[in-house]
């Protein structure tokens, strides 16, 4: 039987590289990892964790315009985090709107540079804490 264990990578398109490093990498304090191979196209991959998250600088065929204010309610990639008020206080500095999870869990939803949803959810006593750790270590059955 097969069995899901974890995202790999999540990948997301920008217009250009730089700006988008400089948000998470700058911002977000996102660390490069520089196993990513020539691909034809430039990008870079980033470090979550165990996982990554892929930069294809490539033409974008969704509309950037049109999204909904708070991006909880659009599609996004969530990342686990500690330390979110501090990432809160960088958003703030770097001019970076936001806004809080309205499931009263401590999340905030921010948007890249090319309008990509970004949701920054504060690791310690959540569930999606334990279920990381539960699907890395329980053998199959």
């Amino acid at each position: 039987m097969s069995r899901f264990l974890q995202i790999h990578h999540a990948s997301v398109i920008v217009a250009e590289l730089a700006p988008s490093l400089a948000f998470y990498v700058d911002v977000l304090g996102m660390e490069l990892d520089d196993t990513r191979p020539e691909l034809g196209f430039n990008g870079a991959w980033l470090k979550a964790g165990a996982q990554q998250i892929h930069l294809l600088e490539l033409p974008n065929p969704d509309p950037v315009g049109g999204r909904p204010a708070h991006a909880g309610r659009d599609r996004h990639t969530a990342l686990l985090v500690t330390g979110l008020e501090q990432l809160v206080q960088r958003l703030e500095t770097a001019g970076v709107g936001f806004t809080r999870s309205r499931s009263g869990r401590r999340a905030v939803f921010c948007r890249d540079p090319d309008g990509n949803a970004v949701e920054l959810i504060e690791a310690g006593g959540e569930p999606q804490a334990d279920v990381v750790e539960t699907y890395a270590t329980t053998p199959a059955p």
